[in-house]
């Protein structure tokens, strides 16, 4: 399994939305996302940071179901 990139906030949103993500809202530094499919839904919170710790970036991606390959591709 490859290693978690080191990528900040906005890079990760411009990731997700990439994936089908839609920006919903912002509050602070903290922006909502959201996607709905084929009876599933999606939401999650990304924070703007210049770094995501690799704790935070592995939530983020057990929230909207992408895997550390899928991830990778979309960067």
């Amino acid at each position: 399994m490859p290693k978690l990139p080191v990528i900040s906030g906005k890079e990760l949103i411009a990731a997700l939305k990439k994936a089908g993500f839609v920006e919903v809202r912002q509050k602070g530094s903290h922006v909502s996302l959201q996607k709905f499919t084929s009876g599933k839904f999606y939401r999650t919170v990304v924070p703007l940071h210049q770094e995501l710790s690799k704790g935070i970036l592995i939530d983020i991606l057990h929230q909207t179901g992408l895997s550390r390959d899928d991830l990778l591709k979309l960067l």
